[in-house]
């Protein structure tokens, strides 16, 4: 049984499923550059138990665009890969929480290998609510 989706699950990335861009990430929501993930790093952040998350707001474009960074510190490839996948897939069923032209970086915690998924999926959900009701409330001092 996979820890990123549930047993019979028929969504589109669920293996075995047909091919297609329904479940995976098109190119325009995810962080690709390293001066995208630099620039991030300059600005806000949230903690959660399991992981960092960084962000900064964008001028143009649309909905959360979202980079992970998981450092040799945390383990070999295995672990690390696996932690990315279990955050690809947490943030994919989660990002329509956060609909603010926003970069996000997620930099995980190694605890989030033994956690379980439904608190990965609270935490990333609350994350972008975060984010969301941070970057559109009013600046102090005006109203």
């Amino acid at each position: 049984m996979s820890a990123i989706a549930p047993k019979g699950d028929t969504s589109p990335s669920a293996p075995g499923a047909p091919k297609g861009n329904g479940g995976r990430f098109p190119r325009s929501a995810r962080l690709l550059r390293h001066a995208d993930f630099e620039r991030v790093y300059k600005g806000r952040r949230h903690f959660s138990p399991h992981m960092t998350v960084f962000y900064l707001r964008r001028d143009q474009g649309e909905g959360p665009r979202v980079g992970f960074t998981v450092g040799r510190g945390q383990g070999g490839a295995v672990e690390r890969n696996r932690m990315k996948r279990r955050l690809r897939e947490a943030v994919r069923q989660r990002r329509q929480a956060c609909s603010v032209p926003v970069d996000v970086v997620i930099n995980p915690k190694k605890s989030l290998l033994t956690a379980e998924f439904s608190q990965l999926l609270e935490e990333v959900g609350r994350a972008f609510e975060v984010i969301q009701q941070k970057l559109t409330e009013k600046p102090r001092g005006q109203g």
